[in-house]
This record gives structure tokens, sequence and C-alpha cells, in this order.
């Protein structure tokens, strides 16, 4: 985790509006299909997300990217869709850095 990328991914509403809806997917996402219905398990599906925001599946896509190389979600492929959620740790040692270093 390089600070510059966080803070980076952090400087932007609709990554940290994404970021808001993955603490508790449950209650902003439409139900998925059975074999990934666990939001907490396995994730968000991209298309929620460009529906979510009303923005193209590219765009959706470029904000998750960015999340992802900073650490603060990660991605895992079911089929021909990629599904995210929060990486908890991560936020976690970002609090610890933000205490100690910062």
């Amino acid at each position: 985790m390089k600070p510059v990328d966080i803070f980076k991914a952090l400087g932007n509403d609709t990554r940290l509006q994404i970021l808001e809806w993955l603490k508790e997917p449950e209650k902003h996402f439409s139900p998925q299909p059975e074999e990934v219905s666990d939001f907490q398990q396995a994730g968000v599906c991209v298309t929620q997300f460009h529906k979510k925001l009303n923005v193209t599946q590219s765009t959706a896509s470029q904000h998750l990217t960015v999340l992802l190389r900073a650490g603060l979600v990660t991605a895992k492929r079911h089929g021909r869709w990629t599904y995210y959620k929060r990486n908890e740790e991560a936020f976690h040692q970002l609090k610890e850095m933000i205490e100690h270093d910062v």
C-alpha cells in the first residue's frame, strides 16, 4: 500500500461513495445470482456499480481499478464477471499508518 495511491483513490467523491456502499452492500445493491448472493463472501458485481452510479461499465471499472490498485478493495472473478468487496485489513492498516506516521 502506497500512501500516495491510497489518498489519490480517496480523493474522488465517486470512489468514496463506492467504498461507503461496500460497507453494507446488502443495503445498497440488488440481489445477485444465487451462486454469488452473499455480498460479504462474493462481493458486488461491477454491473451493479455501473447501474447505481449511472455511468458506463467502463467508467465504473476504472474507478474500481483505482481502488484495487490502492489495495482498498479486492476483486474476484466468477465466470465472466468481476466482484468487488472492501479490503477491511487495508483500512485497518491505513488507520494505523495515520495514527503513527502522519
